[in-house]
Parts: C-alpha cells; sequence; structure tokens
C-alpha cells in the first residue's frame, strides 16, 4: 500500500532542505542530479531518512532512489503497512 500523503510531505521537504532546491522542483520522475544532486546528497537523503523515519536503508537501494518517486517506493517496502494509507504520485 502507498505512503500516505504526510510522509511523501515529508520526504519531499527533507530532500528539497538537502539539496537546497524549492520543494515544487521535486516531481515524482525529476532526478536528484537534473536538480543539482550529486552522490554525497544522495547519501545524506539515505542517512536522514534512516534517522527521520526510523528505518535502516541498504545501500545497494541507492540506485532505486534516484527521484522523489524511487524514494517513496523504498520508504513503502520498508514502513509498516499500516502506515500507508495513499498514492505516492497524488502528491
Amino acid at each position: 500500500m502507498p505512503l500516505n500523503e504526510a510522509q511523501v510531505a515529508q520526504i519531499r521537504t527533507l530532500i528539497a532542505e538537502i539539496i537546497e532546491v524549492e520543494e515544487e522542483q521535486l516531481k515524482p520522475e525529476v532526478r536528484f542530479e537534473a536538480v543539482g544532486a550529486d552522490s554525497l546528497r544522495a547519501i545524506e537523503i539515505m542517512a536522514q531518512l534512516e534517522k527521520t523515519f526510523g528505518v535502516s536503508i541498504h545501500q545497494d537501494r541507492l540506485a532505486e532512489m534516484a527521484t522523489l518517486g524511487g524514494v517513496c517506493a523504498v520508504m513503502q517496502s520498508l514502513l509498516p503497512a499500516e502506515e500507508k494509507v495513499c498514492d505516492v504520485t497524488a502528491s
């Protein structure tokens, strides 16, 4: 089941702050490198997601996390099912 709207918004805000862009620039399909992020920022995003959501993300999943949609898909697979209530792409 997809993440809820609050989780997607929280993820979008977290990523926007790390890569220093406006949240509106982070559409589900836009690659982070297209808005100025590098591999170091990707690692920062992963670490902050782990801290914020209390999950462990294996580094092998980093390649899947190049877009907001990719990050949400990875997070969706890691968070408890009862917390997921709406479509990731709706935000």
